[in-house]
């Protein structure tokens, strides 16, 4: 099959586009409300923790920061590269608007460095290794926000390990659907943005 406007591939590669745009645009409220709501223990005037592993505890915004990177990936492999630095650029300034006062800078620097780190690395790999590409640049965009936003929000870096931990378990849950997605876009002839 072949891709031109108005076909029904070119509308469900639209679609689905707009879906993970809206999942990725809804990750940033989500982070924002779960760091300072949710959590086993809630630091005062710190974050709320969720245990990620033995003796591992992080941020419970890590869960929605994991899954956002990935999500930017494919809004990039369904709108183009255009589109995703444009959800970028507008993600950051809504972590900024919806973060708390005491880590609204850290909430939207972290996020746009590690999005546009993901951005690098995803880029250049997608079309050949298109899981490679997700994998690797989720991992170097969650270490980068992992360390960029515990330094500017709390001035520690006591709480990397478990937040590299948690985004990394969201990335691993999210694996098989980018396998999923990258198996029925052969079978459709649908090729990435």
């Amino acid at each position: 099959m072949t891709e031109t406007a108005g076909t029904p591939i070119a509308v469900r590669r639209r679609a689905e586009g707009l879906v993970f745009l809206a999942l990725f645009a809804l990750t940033i409220p989500a982070a924002n409300w779960l760091i300072g709501n949710v959590g086993t223990v809630c630091v005062p005037n710190g974050p709320c923790l969720i245990p990620v592993a033995p003796g591992l505890t992080a941020p419970s915004g890590v869960l929605m920061i994991g899954i956002a990177l990935v999500l930017r990936d494919l809004v990039q492999r369904r709108l183009g590269a255009w589109v995703s630095l444009f959800a970028i650029a507008a993600g950051t300034t809504l972590s900024a608007w919806l973060a708390p006062a005491n880590i609204v800078l850290a909430s939207a620097a972290a996020f746009l460095v590690s999005e546009l780190a993901d951005f690098a690395v995803y880029t250049p790999l997608q079309r050949r290794r298109f899981l490679l590409a997700v994998i690797a640049s989720s991992l170097v965009g969650l270490v980068v926000d992992s360390a960029i936003f515990l330094h500017l929000a709390f001035n520690s870096l006591e709480y990397l390990p478990g937040q590299i931990v948690g985004k990394a378990w969201m990335v691993l849950a999210a694996i098989p659907v980018a396998a999923w997605l990258r198996d029925r876009d052969a079978r459709l002839g649908l090729a990435p943005a």
